[in-house]
Parts: C-alpha cells; structure tokens; sequence
C-alpha cells in the first residue's frame, strides 16, 4: 500500500464516521489536513511498535516521542515525507487501567479474528473485535473515555487537525463558521485526545454523536471523536504546527 492511498483511506473511514465533518465546506476539500490523530493499544499486532515498521516503509519518519501518564498514552509523532498530513499515533497503555477493566478489554481484543498481519493497514480494518455490551462499555468508559472508545471503534483516526494559517483564514473566523455549521468549540487544551501545547491556539469539536449497535442488539448515540482547528501563535517560525503540537515537558526518550 501506498501513503497517499493509506491516508485516503484513513480519510474516507474517518468521515464515514464524522459525517458532518464530510459534508462541511468552509475550506477547499483538497486542503490538507495537518496531523491525523490516530489511537491504539499496547497489544499484540496492534502495538506502536509492531505498526512502526510498515509505517516507515511507507515514507513516516517518526520525530518525537511523547508520555502523558495522567492519559495513559506513549505517542509518537511521525513526519509526512512531503506537504501531507503528519501523523500522531497515540498508545493506550493497558497497565494504566485497574484490573478489571484492563482483563475486560484484554478479553475483547484477544477475540480479534487471527490473520492480521503488521501493515498499515491494520488501521483501515475498523473493530477487529467483537462489539461489546452496552454496560461492558459503559464499565471501560467509566474506567477510562479513551478505553470506551477503543472497546466500539478499534485502532483507527480520533480526530483530524487543521492548521489554520494553511487554511488561509484565521481560527476565530474559521470558529465562528463552524459554529455556524453546528460544530461548537472547546478552548481547554485537555479537552480530546491529548494536552496541547501553549505555543498553539486551539479549538476542539466533538463532532455529533452516532447510533450504534451493541452486542445484545440495543442502540445507543455515542461520541466518536471530533474536529481540531490549531494556530501557530509565533507566525515566523518555520516548524509545521503539529511539531508544536503537544507540551515540551511531555517528550521523553524510548529505549
């Protein structure tokens, strides 16, 4: 698989699930997104790790490491190896849940079917596992949002980030349309999937939530991630806003 069809696809599921992020129209639908935030787990053919390979192979360059213990998340940041969206692959860390909603979704991810194998595209699959029971996901929410939502969507895209000054409009203009459109922003820069650094202005849209189906057949309308609108606050610097994305006091090294 290529990048630029591994991106498309990734694009095309996270609209699929976002659709009023598909149908907006405030900028031109070839404008790139800047980063793509994607969440995983530390299991099995899942792991950072084990996707790092087949990632490289198709042009990442991974840039900076990051650890938020208050998330339960390692995350790595990865270069587009042009003017493409980069990529933040966020790690949901199993040992940072009690025990039984860590054995809980343990149990539900070993049910994943057998033959994956450790390519990119593990993350177009969608839930490899079975869907849970409305109060199994109730109990992981509870535990912790992020293994809610791994537990009904698996490995694939939270949310999608744009930069502002790229986009050509300034983010309280952009703010203002998308309000408009019906998507309302969150300023606290711990609201999503992670902390985001000062050196940004920041907005984050929860986008509408969806009906889905749970095990035992009942339906019901959950969140399943957003929108990110971010701005270089320092206009004459040269970095590409996602590698200011995330605090400084958060990077670490990896052995």
């Amino acid at each position: 698989m290529q990048r630029e069809e591994f991106v498309q696809q990734l694009w095309l599921d996270y609209v699929h699930h976002h659709p009023d992020v598909g149908g907006l129209r405030l900028w031109p639908v070839e404008a790139p997104a800047e980063y793509l935030a994607i969440l995983t787990l530390n299991h099995g053919p899942w792991a950072k790790d084990a996707l790092m390979p087949a990632l490289k192979r198709i042009g990442y360059r991974p840039q900076q490491h990051y650890a938020m213990a208050d998330r339960g998340l390692l995350a790595t940041l990865l270069a587009a190896p042009d003017d493409g969206a980069w990529m933040l692959l966020a790690e949901l860390q199993l040992g940072t849940l009690s025990r039984r909603p860590r054995e809980c979704l343990q149990q539900l991810v070993a049910g994943a079917a057998p033959d994956y194998t450790h390519s990119p595209g593990m993350l177009l699959h969608g839930r490899p596992w079975s869907m849970p029971d409305w109060s199994t996901y109730q109990d992981l929410h509870q535990a912790h949002p992020l293994a809610g939502w791994l537990s009904v969507m698996g490995p694939r895209v939270h949310h999608v980030g744009f930069d502002c000054q790229r986009l050509g409009q300034g983010i309280e203009t952009l703010d203002e349309q998308l309000q408009q459109a019906g998507l309302m922003g969150n300023s606290d820069r711990h609201h999503g999937l992670f902390p985001v650094s000062p050196l940004l202005d920041y907005r984050f849209y929860a986008t509408s939530s969806q009906r889905l189906a749970f095990a035992e057949g009942d339906e019901h309308r959950i969140v399943l991630g957003g929108l990110a609108l971010v701005q270089k606050q320092v206009s004459a610097n040269q970095e590409r806003a996602a590698e200011l994305l995330l605090p400084h006091h958060t990077r670490c090294e990896l052995s």
